[in-house]
């Protein structure tokens, strides 16, 4: 005890034993994973501020994208709110310009890498500078479906379609890792017609290769960062100028500082803005905006090139000039409206069953109840409904999500119910993961 001064670690070391903290300090504040998705499920946010009034410390919280419920608190004056406007050294912001895909498309363009983005790389490599292309989906195909009748090869687990992977030339599902072999004929109809749709950095990294053939390419998602330090190993090897381009999903987005990248590309920017999840529009701001923060970080300056399907959307927009204020004015009067957090606190229940049918009908009998109990608009309930994730390692899910101005009437309603013993019943208190 006493014989460091200094900790430093994920979520879990504000629970180290110390005791006299001054200063707790939370970098990238906005990440989801200060969210713990299991048991006990804390926000390590929620808990450090806790920690600093017990002890009396000051808490900073650190983000260049702050979560909107953070930054409305710092408008409301319960937090202390303090700009950095200016980059170190006064280097200015990346150039950042918006490719419209669907033009590409109209002109002939099929490839994941726009024309501008692939003159631009050219020119990049040229000139003897480095690029991060992020691309936030791995696997070469993001779904196999039969064109004859429709069917898409999903998860036996957890019904969700299969990603295919081209160095293993086999089907993985991304959520419970079971790998199953590429069919050669539709398991539903019979027919051949099988088709490979959407794109991941496996298959952005094989174009990328075929349209820059001198380009040294480096890859960083899950399937190459499998091994003991094969993550920095990578960053490593990119920093020492051994790479010309840096790819892959959002691990390249945050957090890197590599003088020599000049050069940022953005595929399928807004690809998250279609997710039924009310923070998507500020996960679309965020990714962008770090995306893009990777350029000209050194001497020279930066440019970056967002490739979208929908750039006037407000998230998209805001985010190319790299606009935080403009994109908050926009999304808070839509939070507000639909009474959404930072107005409400969010309750979600995930409700496991052997049928589908046995959790439906627990889910309704429990809507009833808390409808019974509360009225007005200070509390919501919305539900029952089947999750992204219905099946899950073999087991079925229902979810109910509630919206409420006092949580402490919902706990007790909860605790009413014995939903708190409930092994069936997950119960997450401002769940960041909505799915």
């Amino acid at each position: 005890m006493g014989q460091a001064g200094i900790i430093i670690g994920a979520r879990s070391a504000l629970f180290a034993p110390v005791d006299n903290v001054g200063l707790i300090i939370l970098d990238e504040e906005q990440d989801n994973s200060y969210k713990q998705d299991e048991t006990p499920r804390y926000h390590a946010r929620t808990v450090a501020g806790v920690l600093a009034k017990l002890h009396g410390a000051t808490l900073v919280l650190g983000s260049a994208t702050p979560a909107l419920e953070t930054y409305a608190l710092a408008q409301d004056g319960k937090l202390t709110y303090l700009s950095m406007p200016n980059r170190v050294g006064n280097r200015p912001l990346a150039q950042v310009l918006a490719v419209d895909m669907r033009e590409e498309l109209r002109q002939g363009n099929k490839h994941i890498i726009s024309r501008a983005l692939h003159k631009l790389l050219a020119d990049t490599l040229a000139a003897k500078e480095q690029a991060i292309i992020m691309l936030n989906r791995r696997g070469w195909a993001t779904f196999v479906m039969c064109r004859s009748c429709g069917e898409a090869i999903t998860c036996p687990e957890c019904s969700l379609p299969m990603v295919y992977h081209k160095t293993s030339g086999k089907l993985h599902c991304h959520h419970c890792d079971i790998v199953r072999e590429t069919p050669q004929i539709c398991p539903k109809c019979q027919s051949r017609y099988i088709k490979f749709f959407g794109s991941g950095t496996e298959k952005l990294e094989g174009e990328i290769a075929e349209l820059l053939p001198t380009a040294r390419l480096l890859r960083m998602d899950r399937d190459t960062v499998g091994k003991k330090f094969a993550h920095q190993q990578i960053l490593d090897k990119f920093k020492r100028g051994e790479g010309d381009i840096l790819l892959g999903t959002q691990m390249v987005a945050k957090g890197h500082d590599v003088e020599g990248v000049t050069t940022v590309g953005v595929i399928s920017a807004d690809a998250g803005l279609n997710l039924p999840d009310f923070r998507a529009a500020e996960r679309t701001f965020m990714l962008i905006t770090q995306t893009a923060g990777r350029a000209g970080r050194g001497q020279k300056p930066g440019k970056t090139i967002v490739q979208s399907y929908n750039p006037d959307h407000y998230a998209v927009m805001t985010a190319l000039h790299q606009d935080y204020a403009a994109f908050f004015a926009e999304e808070i009067k839509r939070r507000e409206a639909l009474f959404y957090p930072p107005f409400c606190r969010l309750v979600k229940l995930i409700i496991q069953s052997e049928t589908e049918a046995a959790g439906k009908q627990k889910a309704v009998a429990l809507t009833e109840k808390f409808r019974a109990a509360f009225s007005g608009e200070q509390h919501k309930i919305i539900g029952p409904f089947a999750p992204a994730i219905t099946k899950f390692r073999g087991v079925y899910r229902t979810a109910i999500l509630i919206k409420t101005a006092d949580l402490l009437l919902v706990r007790r309603f909860l605790r009413g119910e014995n939903l708190h013993t409930d092994k069936t019943v997950t119960i997450d208190i401002d769940p960041i993961n909505m799915f």
